[in-house]
């Protein structure tokens, strides 16, 4: 964060608040209208012949959120002169996104990016599966009814599902969480992950994936399983063609796909007839996502297949050595996961592993923006 000035600073008079978040020093940050002020790791640093201060946050700023400089009349140039009145910036700044990755043992990391990885106090000790973003709300799902929720991605908060079966996934649409998991499982929630209803699903297979798209949910899960909803609460049986079970499911360009069992593959546009698709692997495929006009498949054996438009897939090398799990898009880049390894792509094609520093096997992500 840095403010340039039209003159030559005195810089003994450019301070700002290292010590806590109360509104200190003459150059300050705000996403409150400053009844707090964003704690800066040091003093500023200084450059452009002395016209030029620049502060960093102790910590990562509040993804997505707005924030404001402020500039007191505290400051002088060389020559003695002060800021003729206070400056404060109109519109201010938006932070970005955040990734919040998911894992075995209640592990939790995040990243602003993707690259730089904090990991966070999930407050279980259970497996986490599934992740989702909606209404400034993240909801995490895991092992034995485990829900937990969190309007930062830093605090949470265990939550009651009133079920004890695993819930391996959960996605957001029109208002409504959506929570799917062993035994035909389907939970929804209207109050940011607070509170859940039981829906009737109509199946006692286990539900593996869930996505909205098109105004509709879909769910997938054993035995070629593959449920409808237009609001979360009642569901229907779609007809698939196929008796594998399906891990995966994600909308883009119009199109649902689900994957799974077998290096199965099936697309639809309306979810209510699908087409089964080539994939070129017999490997079961674990999870599906759409993004920057590609969809990308991950699975068994280090499994990595992209295609532009559901019919035709290639396959990619990942550099893994075993079976990724869940995937992701966001901040123009792709995420998935083996074992304890992060992999990101920005195209699906090329891969790359920054470092995350946990030890536990990680399942799922999502980008809050």
């Amino acid at each position: 964060i840095s403010v340039t000035f039209s003159e030559t600073m005195n810089t003994t008079t450019v301070t700002t608040n290292t010590s806590d978040t109360s509104c200190s020093g003459t150059l300050q940050v705000s996403s409150d209208s400053f009844s707090t002020c964003v704690k800066m790791s040091s003093s500023p640093s200084v450059s452009n012949s002395y016209k030029t201060f620049t502060v960093s946050s102790s910590g990562n700023l509040s993804f997505s959120t707005t924030h404001k400089i402020r500039v007191t009349t505290g400051v002088k140039d060389t020559s003695g002169n002060a800021l003729g009145s206070q400056y404060e910036t109109s519109s201010g700044f938006t932070s970005g996104g955040l990734f919040v990755v998911v894992g075995e043992s209640g592990n939790i990391l995040t990243s602003p990016g993707g690259t730089t990885w904090t990991k966070r106090t999930s407050g279980s000790p259970n497996d986490l599966f599934g992740v989702a973003y909606g209404n400034k709300t993240f909801v995490v799902t895991g092992g034995s009814g485990v829900m937990i929720t969190s309007p930062d991605g830093i605090t949470w908060t265990s939550r009651t599902s009133g079920t004890t079966n695993n819930l391996w996934e959960v996605t957001y649409g029109n208002g409504t969480f959506v929570a799917v998991g062993e035994t035909g499982t389907i939970l929804t929630s209207s109050d940011n992950g607070i509170s859940w209803d039981n829906r009737t699903s109509g199946t006692s297979n286990h539900l593996y994936g869930v996505t909205y798209g098109n105004n509709t949910f879909m769910a997938v899960g054993n035995s070629g399983n593959i449920l409808i909803s237009d609001n979360g609460t009642s569901w229907d049986n779609r007809t698939t063609g196929t008796t594998k079970n399906l891990k995966g499911i994600t909308y883009g360009n119009n199109a649902f796909v689900a994957v799974g069992q077998s290096g199965n593959i099936l697309t639809s546009d309306n979810g209510s007839s699908w087409d089964n698709r080539t994939s070129g692997t017999s490997n079961q495929l674990e999870g599906i996502i759409y993004g920057s006009n590609t969809f990308v498949t991950v699975g068994e054996s280090q499994t990595v297949l992209t295609s532009d438009n559901t019919s035709t897939w290639f396959a990619r090398d990942s550099g893994a050595s075993g079976t990724l799990y869940g995937i992701n898009y966001g901040n123009s880049i792709f995420i998935t996961f083996q074992y304890k390894t992060i992999y990101t792509s920005s195209d699906g094609i090329t891969w790359t592993s920054p470092s995350n520093g946990t030890t536990n096997t990680l399942r799922n992500a999502i980008y809050a923006e």
